[in-house]
């Protein structure tokens, strides 16, 4: 399968998006922000080639390499490539995502053993935060804000209040399908009036091209349909997997990895049944499903 190659976009003078085309699975964006003294990066790459090409970018633009990288979550694809990175810049992520990335260790190479994913030591946050915390680079401030249970349990949006910028990880896909599975659906909408109210107007969403705040009305729009359809099939007596096959995807239908339906599906018949938000579910179970759903074709890795 042949994407295109990642670009920069400047949304504002010292900011950079790193966008990796076409967004699917383990194709995740990244960024920087530098004054030409100091960078920090938002998330790194799948793959040691690819965070290479990171590396690459960021000189190519005239900054100098990190010294602190900020984790939007563990998930493999923003963070692999920490060890690029490291030791010569510090990784900073929620507490959460600290623990979640040791608990999943190499679980890519597991999901996708054919991908050539290189060298990679699994290097998680060394620094971590409950809440919210703030820091500078020369004189934009960058405040690193934890959703609560979301995406992951470990999410971290990055927000540049006075640029109006906004690094939101996997809360937002633009273009592409939700993924909820080791999160939280009830989250997911807590987390979307979290990002509305900070009132941005670039949007870095964590797969995908650049967008605005409307992609939050998309993504709301997606996750209470995901919340109606579990009410109705988990009242018919239908498997998360017989719900997801039912399905009419209407708007949705277009969206990259509809597969994950089957997923998000999980994700909302635990939440029904009264199981606390980012409970951990049967993971191979879950991606059986979304590999049955995708017409039993396995999930592919994009990078």
């Amino acid at each position: 399968m042949t994407v295109a190659e990642p670009y920069l976009v400047q949304p504002a003078a010292g900011v950079y998006a790193y966008v990796q085309p076409d967004g699917g699975w383990c194709l995740n964006n990244a960024g920087f922000v530098t004054d030409g003294g100091r960078t920090l990066l938002v998330d790194t790459a799948a793959t040691e080639r690819r965070a290479r090409a990171l590396r690459d970018a960021v000189t190519a633009a005239g900054a100098p390499l990190p010294r602190t990288v900020v984790n939007t979550h563990h998930h493999g694809d923003h963070t692999y490539g920490n060890g690029v990175f490291a030791p010569e810049a510090l990784i900073l992520g929620h507490d959460n995502a600290r623990a979640e990335q040791l608990a999943a260790g190499h679980q890519l190479e597991t999901i996708w053993p054919a991908t050539d994913f290189g060298a990679i030591e699994i290097t998680a946050p060394d620094l971590t935060y409950s809440d919210r915390m703030t820091l500078h680079v020369g004189d934009t401030e960058v405040r690193v804000l934890h959703p609560g249970v979301a995406h992951t349990t470990g999410d971290s949006v990055v927000w540049l209040p006075h640029r109006r910028i906004v690094f939101t990880g996997d809360l937002v896909f633009a273009g592409g399908t939700p993924f909820l599975a080791m999160g939280s659906l009830a989250g997911s909408l807590r987390a979307m009036e979290l990002l509305r109210s900070l009132d941005a107007e670039t949007v870095v969403p964590g797969h995908g091209p650049l967008t605005d705040p409307s992609a939050y009305e998309a993504t709301e729009r997606y996750l209470r349909y995901v919340a109606g359809l579990a009410r109705e099939g988990r009242a018919a007596g239908l498997t998360p997997l017989e719900t997801a096959r039912g399905a009419d995807l209407g708007e949705f239908a277009a969206w990259r990895e509809s597969e994950r339906l089957a997923a998000n599906l999980h994700r909302a018949y635990a939440e029904l049944a009264g199981e606390p938000e980012g409970v951990p579910l049967d993971v191979p179970a879950v991606l059986r499903d979304m590999t049955a759903l995708n017409g039993g074709t396995p999930i592919l890795c994009h990078a």
